[in-house]
């Protein structure tokens, strides 16, 4: 009785060990922030580029990144009008896909929203504003809802774009319109928990981030013309800036996509077609906010930003097709360098070096995150895929990846 009971306790022991830690992959990689916790990786590319371990062309069309969970790889795409969730092993092949919601059928119709994985559940939200819950280890689904639809949601010319956000039991998406601003469901069921008030606002294109002041958290995100902090507990909002009086250049438009940075206490807000950027200093109650200071400079299109060191960097907007590099001092605003490179495009950072996706031709740099000089180490060009190079990269594991629309490519970045 007694080796009995030494081996059940043994037994236990190890099955303990083995549990595997809660598996998680959202938007720009942790605190969505574009900076990925990767290390040993390459300081230098060969001439031809880093090796491509595999490719997968034909896959469901779409502007998301990859999110990496159980040795998978997911996205989302456009086909026949709705939009899929895509699963592919490590290897490159196609292990399944689902429609989870329709897609959006105006102008720019495939997929943008990058799937928040949560253990063996992913989240969801669909161009036209459908959101879902799915398995992620048999593609069966969990719950949907017609978020929009129940919500009365207003959104612009361009859908939904929104990587939904996850705390503690509770999944967060903004309908906007006059009815709410943000909703938080219950992630378990995609019950409704609170509706935050309406400012009577459109939706933007931008996916929120969760931040801690002073051990408060809160949600910040940017709509048509508001920036905003939410309580998630309650959906109360505890502050509100009035960024569409930003919005300058000829069009004065209030196209925001972009997720705000953020570091002790400081919010950075930047969107493109020469609307100004603000630095917010959020007071330590995260009850108010006050303008620091307004940039002219740096005013990212769609392709996200980067904060390392002390310095901001980007891509700004001079028009739909062209822009440069910019890096900027993060407490002041102060100009580095503005530096001509292929494109615009989105960025990402690992390690002390930047990973710049040229959008146009698909042209991938390394570059060494330094205030003084975009001096680019290394780069090579996408070879497959159709349409925009519109998809933010990942890292996972000493492996980038790269979608390109109908494509997406993985390419050992990991020293030997």
């Amino acid at each position: 009785m007694n080796r009995l009971l030494l081996v059940s306790i043994a037994l236990i022991s190890v099955l303990t060990q083995c549990k595997t830690e809660i598996q998680k992959s959202e938007w720009r990689g942790p605190n969505r922030s574009g900076v990925y916790a990767e290390t040993g990786l390459l300081k230098e590319w060969p001439e031809e580029g880093p090796k491509m371990l595999w490719h997968l062309d034909g896959i469901p069309t779409g502007y998301s990144s990859a999110a990496i969970a159980h040795n998978t790889v997911y996205l989302t795409g456009l086909k026949d009008s709705m939009d899929y969730l895509v699963a592919i092993n490590m290897e490159g092949k196609l292990k399944w896909q689902i429609p989870y919601g329709r897609g959006w059928d105006a102008s720019f119709v495939d997929s943008r929203c990058t799937p928040t994985i949560e253990d063996e559940r992913i989240y969801l939200s669909s161009g036209r504003g459908d959101l879902a819950c799915v398995n992620a280890l048999s593609g069966e689904m969990i719950w949907q809802k017609k978020a929009n639809e129940i919500f009365e949601g207003e959104c612009g010319e361009w859908g939904i774009s929104e990587s939904l956000l996850l705390y503690k039991d509770l999944v967060f998406y903004t309908p906007c319109g006059k009815k709410t601003t943000m909703i938080a469901l219950n992630k378990m069921t995609g019950e409704t928990v609170w509706e935050s008030k309406s400012l009577d606002d459109k939706s933007a294109y931008v996916s929120p981030l969760l931040i801690d002041r002073n051990g408060k958290k809160q949600i910040v995100t940017v709509t048509e013309n508001n920036a905003i902090g939410v309580n998630p507990e309650n959906g109360n909002i505890d502050w509100q800036f009035d960024y569409g009086s930003y919005a300058a250049g000829e069009w004065k438009a209030n196209i925001n996509t972009n997720t705000p940075l953020y570091k002790n206490g400081k919010i950075f807000i930047t969107n493109g077609y020469d609307h100004h950027s603000v630095m917010l200093d959020l007071n330590e109650e995260a009850s108010e906010v006050e303008l620091s200071y307004v940039d002219s400079l740096l005013d990212v299109h769609h392709g996200g930003a980067v904060l390392r060191d002390g310095y901001i960097y980007g891509a700004n907007w001079i028009n739909n097709r062209n822009g440069y590099w910019v890096c900027m001092e993060w407490e002041t605003g102060k100009k580095m360098y503005e530096t001509e490179w292929e494109n615009k495009g989105s960025i990402i950072s690992a390690e002390g070096m930047l990973y710049c996706y040229d959008e146009k031709d698909g042209n991938v740099a390394l570059v060494k995150a330094d205030p003084k000089e975009f001096k680019v180490i290394s780069s090579f060009k996408v070879p497959y895929g159709k349409g925009p190079y519109w998809a933010h990269m990942v890292i996972n594991d000493g492996v980038l990846y790269v979608r390109h629309a109908t494509a997406i490519m993985a390419y050992s970045i990991k020293e030997k």
